[in-house]
């Protein structure tokens, strides 16, 4: 039997250093019979001249050049133009192992499921490695992934390391002109998978550079964060309200997160925001020192910010530089 058409949607914008590994990665797959999707998302650089010519080296490579409209904007624009009865998101910053792809839609194939998950490994630009994956594969509810997802237990949000049955889309959009945009999307499509094919081998390398969005230095658009998490979780419950536990974790971790992205802003600045993240965390501490399934390191964070505040940020500063 002939293999499906997979898209594999790649949003450009100032990446002119990394494009070239990441399509050597991605034209280089076992699996062949794929649409190869680049959204130059009006990016200024060198990056639309190479789009076009990487598209003049392999057929497959589809080129759509646009105004910058940001990340979500860009995966909208090439869904709405991908053919495959499959899709799947890779940055263009990141790249793949071989048989991403085949790996992906071995799992979904194979076990009947709408969605296929895979784990990746976590490039620093000064060379470390942390490798997120270990061996074998399991078919969960999405009811479970979604919990698992919660408690960040090895299913995470990210829109890429995951294959979708293109249908999943026809009503579903990342959000334009936000951050955390995987936040508030993959559990809606989650939603729409009864089951979900989960593989723990690493299959996708994330690079974590300084200037990506996700990790930059703190600005006003971050507390988002908070808001889209509550949203989130507040979906999830009205859903499956036995996750109420899960959600409430998911939440002061968010607040956690938030925090973390101001510990270097100066201490008079952002005081109400600051103020109110605490009051969150202090106001939900014995539900999640009482929840087994949160990890020591968070309930560590809890108490420790409960004794002050002061102390929290010196240990996290540590944390943070190695030190401990």
């Amino acid at each position: 039997m002939e293999e499906p058409l997979i898209s594999v949607i790649i949003p450009v914008y100032k990446v002119e250093q990394y494009l070239d590994r990441c399509l050597n990665s991605v034209v280089n797959q076992t699996y062949k019979n794929l649409e190869i999707i680049l959204v130059d998302d009006g990016s200024p650089d060198n990056c639309p001249k190479m789009c076009d010519e990487w598209a003049e080296k392999d057929n497959r490579v589809k080129v759509f050049h646009k105004e910058n409209g940001g990340l979500s904007d860009a995966r909208n624009y090439g869904t709405e133009r991908c053919n495959g009865l499959f899709l799947t998101y890779v940055d263009s910053d990141d790249y793949i192992d071989t048989d991403y792809v085949s790996y992906l839609y071995d799992l979904l194939h194979r076990n009947g499921t709408l969605m296929s998950i895979c784990q990746h490994r976590v490039r620093y630009q000064g060379g470390k490695t942390i490798d997120y994956g270990s061996n074998g594969s399991e078919v969960l509810s999405n009811k479970r992934c979604l919990e698992r997802m919660l408690y960040y237990d090895v299913i995470d949000t990210s829109a890429w390391a995951k294959l979708y049955k293109t249908e999943l889309f026809s009503d579903i959009k990342y959000p334009k002109g936000k951050n955390f945009e995987d936040l508030a999307t993959t559990y809606k499509l989650m939603f729409k998978s009864d089951k979900i094919s989960v593989g723990y081998e690493s299959k996708y390398n994330y690079l974590l550079r300084t200037e990506s969005i996700s990790n930059s230095s703190f600005s006003p658009s971050k507390l988002i964060y908070t808001e889209i998490t509550d949203t989130t979780c507040d979906e999830i419950v009205s859903r499956f309200p036995d996750l109420s536990e899960a959600a409430i974790a998911r939440k002061v971790h968010a607040r956690f997160g938030v925090l973390n992205l101001m510990i270097n802003v100066n201490e008079k600045d952002y005081k109400e925001e600051k103020k109110n993240l605490r009051n969150y965390i202090l106001s939900h501490r014995k539900q999640v020192l009482a929840n087994s399934k949160v990890n020591i390191k968070e309930k560590t964070a809890i108490i420790l910010i409960s004794l002050s505040y002061s102390l929290y940020r010196t240990a996290w500063k540590l944390l943070r530089n190695g030190a401990v």
